[in-house]
């Protein structure tokens, strides 16, 4: 099979190889997916990069967590009924060296899902992560139903998500920050309330402003360490800010404010739901994608060989939306 590897981290065309590899075959519990888009992740290019650790935990990794494609083979103890269904992927490259930048990937059968047919192949894709986050920051710790949320960057590959679930799910205001007018009318298309440009206007002013004083509920934060301090303002006495990620830089939060109006501060890694929180999160998802009730803000789909081009476009941070990889025809 092709497939794409890297055997150091460094820049992405400097490590990034393509070679014809042995097809892999499905062990014990495993399925066996010919892999048709693969979806590529921030993680994913910081692993390459080395930003987490510059030891690669295997000889090779063939990159990419998620993925969609269809069943092939199957492993003994799995239903041969899966073979010909239409999955879509998490974690293929999470604490293992075979990710879906490849022609076909093995991973246990937990771990790829049926995609709906109402949802095409790019947009399982992007289930894995940006879906799965978006989900889990709605729905954790009783959800949103009843509750005014900020979502930070709405037009985003997780924010997109994040407005069109939070407003399915019952919140009673959805506002969300951007930073053009294009970006204005995603968030707006996907769902949201409001929107407020945080280049050009205060936003916890604004925000203010939209919930008649109060504040938010909740905030969906895709950069604690750049927004924290606006965060604390936006807030309503008591309410919480669900963060699934932040720049390097300190966080620098006033502990007064925290304790003077009694927030709350909560994370999660996606890679690492506990497996009641993803079924939930994956179930709902099943639910709005067999009905056809996401927007999926595709910003690039690209072959397999353009991996690096895909690597240095979300490394540049410019992208709005996701960026999927077409691997074999579907």
């Amino acid at each position: 099979m092709k497939a794409w590897f890297y055997e150091r981290v460094g820049a992405a065309a400097e490590v990034l190889s393509e070679a014809d590899l042995p097809t892999p075959e499905p062990g014990p519990g495993e399925v066996r997916v010919r892999i048709e888009w693969s979806g590529v992740n921030p993680s994913d290019v910081k692993s390459r990069g080395g930003l987490r650790t510059r030891v690669l935990p295997f000889p090779r990794v063939i990159p990419h967590s998620d993925g969609a494609g269809v069943v092939d083979a199957v492993g003994a103890g799995v239903d041969a009924a899966r073979i010909g269904q239409r999955v879509w992927l998490w974690n293929a490259a999470w604490g293992r060296p075979f990710g879906t930048a490849a022609e076909f990937c093995c991973l246990p059968e937990a771990q790829a899902l049926p995609l709906p047919d109402a949802a095409s192949g790019e947009a399982g894709a992007c289930m894995g992560i940006p879906g799965l986050t978006a989900m889990h920051a709605v729905l954790m710790d009783g959800g949103v139903a009843g509750k005014r949320v900020l979502v930070a960057g709405g037009a985003g590959a997780v924010g997109h998500y994040a407005v069109q679930i939070a407003s399915r799910m019952g919140a009673a205001q959805v506002i969300s920050s951007v930073s053009s007018a294009a970006k204005a009318r995603l968030a707006t298309e996907a769902g949201a309330d409001a929107v407020i440009d945080y280049k050009t206007e205060p936003v916890a002013e604004r925000v203010r402003e939209l919930t008649g004083g109060q504040g938010v509920d909740r905030v969906i934060e895709l950069d604690l360490a750049a927004n924290g301090a606006l965060d604390l303002e936006a807030l309503r006495p008591g309410g919480e800010v669900v963060a699934y990620g932040s720049s390097s830089k300190p966080l620098d939060l006033a502990f007064a404010v925290l304790l003077a109006k009694n927030l709350q501060l909560k994370f999660f890694m996606v890679y690492h739901l506990a497996a009641a929180d993803r079924a939930r999160a994956s179930a709902a998802l099943q639910r709005l994608l067999a009905r056809g009730e996401l927007r999926h803000n595709i910003a690039a789909r690209l072959p397999l060989a353009d991996i690096v081009m895909a690597h240095e476009a979300v490394e540049g941070g410019h992208l709005v939306g996701n960026l999927v990889l077409k691997v074999a025809p579907g």
